[in-house]
């Protein structure tokens, strides 16, 4: 059973910081996509960033340039780095990680959520 356990989450003024982190047991996660979702009240889940195992990154349009997304294998742990934060970056926050080859099951975690507010 792969555990998914999303941290970093919480109340966050506008043009603030915060960093949210991903975390994963089982041996899967060096062979693995990584993404973050996020689903607003109302909403869809949107995709806003991933990264793959070879280290290629994609950042949404609402997010590109306040965004940075890591990984570290030797810890099974992303981050995602989201800087000047806006209210409508107020989310639940899913982190995905999607093995490798073809067919594979994605697993995501339980959420975190991020409120941006004064």
């Amino acid at each position: 059973q792969v555990q998914v356990v999303e941290s970093g989450g919480g109340l966050v003024q506008p043009g603030g910081s915060l960093r949210l982190s991903c975390a994963t047991s089982g041996t899967i996660f060096e062979i693995s996509t990584l993404a973050w979702h996020r689903q607003a009240p109302g909403e869809q889940r949107e995709l806003v960033a991933y990264i793959t195992s070879g280290g290629t990154t994609y950042y949404s349009d609402s997010v590109k340039g306040r965004c940075t997304i890591a990984r570290d294998d030797t810890k099974n742990t992303m981050y995602m780095d989201l800087n000047r934060l806006k209210p409508e970056d107020t989310a639940v926050y899913y982190c995905k990680i999607k093995p490798a080859g073809v067919g594979t099951s994605a697993y995501w975690g339980q959420g975190t959520q991020v409120t941006v507010s004064s």
